[in-house]
């Protein structure tokens, strides 16, 4: 069993992506930001939150590199940049194999 552990690996990596998964607002909005590039307007306005609050979880997933933003004209468009992120999530909310 011991030889199944990789002693030199660290995981801090996806610890730390699935800490800032683990946050319900953040989950919906990298589930959301799967589908479609939005901005945060649309974000907002389909989570029914604040725009500050949005604003400081997208930060946190930005800065996590899991999004990026892209400039079109005066608005920022979101978008899942992270693979592990994506395959977290399509992990998630995939349905369970029939009996």
């Amino acid at each position: 069993m011991q030889d199944d552990f990789d002693k030199t690996k660290s995981f801090e990596r996806e610890a730390e992506i699935l800490k800032v998964l683990g946050h319900p607002i953040r989950l919906k909005i990298v589930a959301g930001l799967l589908s479609e590039a939005c901005n945060v307007k649309k974000i907002w306005e389909c989570l029914g939150l604040p725009q500050a609050t949005v604003s400081q979880h997208l930060a946190l997933l930005k800065n996590k590199g899991i999004i990026e933003g892209r400039r079109s004209g005066v608005e920022v468009y979101y978008s899942v940049i992270s693979d592990q992120s994506r395959w977290i999530i399509e992990a998630l909310f995939q349905a369970p194999p029939s009996k």
